[in-house]
C-alpha cells in the first residue's frame, strides 16, 4: 500500500494520471482514508490492479524480440479452415477493398461483438472487420500491415473504461486505421473464444499484435492486458512497428517484389525471343525473294536460249533441203558457212544479275571469257548513289568475289552461263 505520493509516483513511474490517485495517496498516508470519496477509491483500486497483472505477466518470462515481446502460436484447426464471411461495413464513407468476401450476411458472433460494442460506446471507434480471424490476416498479410486484435469481455470490470476513454480515443482510431488491420471478437463465444483458449490472456482489456509467421502459425509480436492510457497504447503500437514490421511486415512486399522482377524477366525473355524470331523470318524472306529473282533470271535466260537456237537451226534446215535438191555434197565455203553459224549458235555469254542493297537489280550479259572486274566495271559506270566501297557475293553457293578474284575468269568463277550475285557495302 501506498504511504505518500512519492511512492505512488515510483510505482506508476510516472506523474500520477489523476488527482484522485494523488488524493487518495494523501489520505492514506495520513490514516483519513476513509474521508476520499468512494469514486476515487474505485479509480486507484483498478490502477493497482493493473500494476499487479502487469507485474504478473513481466514475471513469466516471455521471450521477446529486439525488447519487443514474440511469441509464435500455433492456430486451431477451426480457426485456420474458416467459414465464408462478409464484411459488414459501419461506415458508409468507407470503401472496403477486399471484394472477395461476396456473402453478404455475417456469422452471429461477429455481428454481436460489432452491434453491441457500438450500442454501447457509440459508432466512434477502429474500423473492426467483420470477418474470419484467418481472412483478416489475409487482408493485412496483402496490405502489407500488421494485425490489431482486441478480444472484448463486456462483464470485465476494465473494459468500460478502457473502451471509452483508450480504444474509442481519436488518437487510437486514427493511429489503428492508418497502420493496422483490427479485429476484435467477444472473448466467450465462437472464434473469439477460441482465440482467448489460444493466447490465453491473464485479463482483460486484452489486445495483441499478431503477424503472419506461416501457414498454420501466427506470431504474436505484441500484448498489452489490463487498462491503458491511448497515449501509452499508441506508443507501444508504434515501437511494435518500428522494431517488428520490418521483419514481419515486409516479407509479403518482397515475394510481391520477387514477383515482380521475375514477371519483368520472363518479359524480356519473351521480347527477346519475338524479336529474334522476327529478324529470321525477316532473313529468310530475304533469301526467298533472292531466290526468286535469280530463278526468274534463269527461266528469261532458259527462253532467250530456246529462241536463239530456234533462228540458228533455220539456215541449217534450208541449206539441208538445198543440197538434198542438187543431190550432191555441199560446196567447201557452204560448209564453212553453216559451221561458223552453228558455232555462233552455240552462246558463249553469261548473264549477270546484280542485286543492290537498296533492293534495286539490274541483269547484264558477259562473256564467259570476261574477268570479275568486268563486273566491278559495269556497277562502277551505274554511278548509282550511295554505292561507295563494296564487294560482290553469290548466293548458292556463297562464295565472296574481291580484289583477290578480280583476275579470274567468269567462268572460272563458277558464274556462266548465269548467275546471281549481290553488292555488299563495306
Amino acid at each position: 500500500m501506498w504511504d505518500s505520493p512519492t511512492q505512488l509516483r515510483a510505482e506508476l513511474g510516472a506523474e500520477p494520471r489523476d488527482a484522485a490517485v494523488e488524493d487518495l495517496a494523501t489520505c492514506r498516508a495520513r490514516g483519513l482514508a476513509e474521508l476520499v470519496d468512494p469514486t476515487d477509491q474505485a479509480i486507484c483500486s483498478n490502477y493497482e490492479m493493473s500494476l499487479q497483472i502487469r507485474a504478473s505477466v513481466r514475471k513469466r518470462g516471455q521471450p521477446s524480440c529486439n525488447g519487443i515481446f514474440c511469441r509464435i502460436v500455433c492456430l486451431p484447426r477451426s480457426i485456420i479452415g474458416g467459414f465464408s464471411r462478409a464484411i459488414m461495413g459501419r461506415r458508409n464513407q468507407v470503401q472496403l477493398q477486399h471484394q472477395q468476401l461476396l456473402h453478404p450476411a455475417a456469422v452471429p458472433e461477429e455481428r454481436a461483438f460489432l452491434a453491441g460494442f457500438e450500442q454501447r460506446y457509440g459508432a466512434t471507434h477502429p474500423f473492426f472487420y467483420c470477418c474470419s480471424f484467418m481472412q483478416a490476416l489475409k487482408m493485412a498479410e496483402d496490405d502489407h500491415k500488421l494485425m490489431f486484435l482486441y478480444l472484448h469481455s463486456p462483464e470485465h470490470p476494465f473494459t468500460p473504461t478502457f473502451c471509452s476513454t483508450t480504444l474509442c480515443s481519436e488518437l487510437v482510431v486514427q493511429f489503428l486505421d492508418a497502420n493496422f488491420v483490427s479485429w476484435g471478437a467477444v472473448a466467450d463465444r465462437g472464434e473469439g473464444l477460441q482465440m482467448a483458449a489460444t493466447l490465453q490472456p491473464t485479463t482483460f482489456p486484452f489486445c495483441a499484435v499478431i503477424a503472419p509467421a506461416s501457414v498454420n502459425n501466427i506470431a504474436v509480436l505484441q500484448q498489452m492486458e489490463g487498462p491503458i492510457d491511448p497515449a501509452e497504447l499508441v506508443e507501444i503500437l508504434q515501437r511494435t512497428i518500428e522494431e517488428q514490421g520490418s521483419a514481419f511486415g515486409t516479407s509479403a512486399r518482397g515475394r510481391e517484389q520477387e514477383h515482380t522482377s521475375a514477371r519483368i524477366n520472363e518479359d524480356e525473355r519473351i521480347r527477346a525471343r519475338a524479336e529474334e524470331e522476327a529478324k529470321l523470318r525477316a532473313d529468310r524472306r530475304l533469301r526467298d525473294e533472292q531466290d526468286a529473282a535469280y530463278f526468274a533470271a534463269l527461266r528469261r535466260d532458259q527462253e532467250k536460249e530456246k529462241l536463239r537456237n530456234a533462228r540458228a537451226q533455220k539456215p541449217v534446215e534450208a541449206s539441208n533441203q538445198t543440197n538434198y535438191e542438187k543431190q550432191q555434197g555441199k560446196p567447201r565455203q557452204s560448209l564453212l558457212q553453216t559451221k561458223k553459224t552453228t558455232a555462233q549458235g552455240k552462246d558463249t555469254h553469261t548473264q549477270i544479275l546484280i542485286r543492290f542493297p537498296s533492293g534495286a537489280t539490274r541483269e547484264q550479259s558477259f562473256s564467259s571469257t570476261d574477268k570479275i572486274l568486268s563486273v566491278y566495271r559495269y556497277i562502277d559506270s551505274l554511278e548509282l548513289p550511295g554505292i561507295g566501297n563494296y564487294r560482290l557475293i553469290s548466293s548458292f553457293p556463297k562464295r565472296v568475289y574481291s580484289v583477290d578474284q578480280m583476275g579470274m575468269s567468269l567462268k572460272d568463277a563458277g558464274l556462266y552461263p548465269r548467275a546471281s550475285l549481290f553488292v555488299e557495302l563495306l
